[in-house]
């Protein structure tokens, strides 16, 4: 695979772009919403109700709904964001805190906890895919672009680590429910500073009017993007069950996955500063074939360290996959349905996680542990194989140089 130094290979570059700093910051506080509200409600609706068999239905609703983000994206490639988001955002802060208010003290009714979860996870503004549109509309150049969906993808990945752990810090002097709360505050003020961005696009009516066949072009982004969740969805569950099987104590097990964000933060920074001469299409392939190659290795590490590393290994290749298949998605959508293109990714990762997890809990137990692992990276491989087609008819030809 050849490359090339980048004239600016600085990430401060992208955050010099017009508009940048103030919708980039705007938008991560407002996701990190979405690193702390699902272990708070966890949290919270466990002591509300004193029964995991309730929470674990209330959060599989909570989950359920992410199949609504690509028609919550439609609204907002057709409206704008300043219009669509902000009565999402207001909605979705709305009924966490009378989530906040029911989960507050034991003995609040499941089933009202149950309707609250829904609509809120119903409301859910998408924001990673709107940031994505924007940083579409902002980077002037695809090798700046590659660069914006690098950072973005490397930052998300923090609150994601961070959040849980906030959550953990205000639990220790407040009830669980005031993680809903902070949750409701991080959505609701940072989408009101985001919607105020002057580089946030207008509204787009044609975007709702293409043709279903103009979304052929998505399958291979999608199709991917659901493989690296299945398969990475599976290696969480399996490295749980490397460390029991190996008479390891669990308590390591955190620090073994942390490897793998670790590592997948160090790929998206490397990825986003290289200029690659192969398209998006060829890289693609390549990392999902390197994820998928690694996560089955690991399955033969002899030990935890051996695992850690194979894990850290595994995540070089998370950032540039997933950031690749944002590139990918984005030039396979038409002008004006680049929020919805990005929804569908993220709607696949995500099923593909709850996917994942299903099925791998379902095989341990069952196959030898090298053998799940093996299965974990070859659906990572399987999905590369759709990278080797033709471009589907939605499909722009990536430019040569990115």
């Amino acid at each position: 695979m050849s490359t090339h130094a980048l004239a600016r290979p600085s990430y401060a570059a992208v955050l010099r772009l017009p508009h940048a700093r103030r919708a980039f910051a705007s938008a991560l506080a407002a996701r990190l919403s979405y690193g702390t509200v699902s272990v708070a409600m966890l949290l919270s609706v466990t002591r509300a109700t004193g029964s995991y068999a309730v929470s674990g239905a209330v959060m599989s609703l909570f989950g359920a709904t992410i199949f609504l983000m690509p028609v919550k994206a439609s609204l907002i490639d057709r409206h704008g964001p300043r219009r669509a988001l902000l009565p999402m955002a207001t909605v979705h802060g709305a009924v966490l805190c009378v989530l906040a208010a029911l989960t507050w003290r034991p003995g609040a009714p499941a089933a009202l906890i149950a309707v609250a979860v829904a609509l809120a996870g119903a409301c859910a503004p998408p924001l990673g895919p709107t940031m994505r549109a924007v940083w579409a509309e902002l980077a002037p150049e695809p090798g700046m672009l590659a660069r914006a969906y690098s950072l973005d993808g490397v930052a998300e990945e923090l609150l994601y680590v961070s959040g849980p752990a906030l959550v953990g810090a205000l639990t220790g002097v407040a009830p669980p429910a005031s993680g809903i709360l902070l949750s409701a505050l991080l959505i609701v003020c940072g989408t009101c500073v985001f919607v105020t961005s002057p580089g946030l696009p207008g509204p787009r009516p044609a975007a709702l009017g293409r043709t279903p066949g103009s979304l052929s072009g998505l399958l291979v982004p999608v199709g991917v993007a659901a493989g690296a969740g299945l398969a990475l969805s599976g290696v969480e569950l399996l490295v749980m069950a490397f460390a029991t099987a190996r008479s390891h104590d669990t308590g390591p097990v955190p620090w073994v996955l942390g490897a793998l964000s670790a590592g997948s933060a160090v790929g998206g920074l490397v990825n986003g500063a290289v200029r690659w001469r192969a398209p998006a299409r060829v890289r693609l392939c390549r990392f999902a074939v390197g994820l998928g190659l690694v996560i089955a290795a690991a399955g033969l590490a002899p030990g935890l360290w051996s695992l850690t590393a194979a894990m850290a290994c595994a995540g070089a290749f998370i950032a540039p996959t997933l950031t690749t298949v944002y590139l990918l998605a984005d030039e396979s959508a038409a002008e004006g349905a680049r929020t919805r293109a990005g929804a569908w990714v993220n709607t696949a990762v995500n099923a593909g996680s709850s996917g994942g997890a299903v099925a791998t809990g379902l095989l341990l137990g069952r196959l030898p542990l090298g053998v799940c692992f093996a299965l974990a990276g070859a659906t990572a491989l399987i999905s590369a194989v759709g990278t080797l087609g033709r471009s589907g008819r939605g499909l722009r030809d990536a430019p040569a140089a990115l």
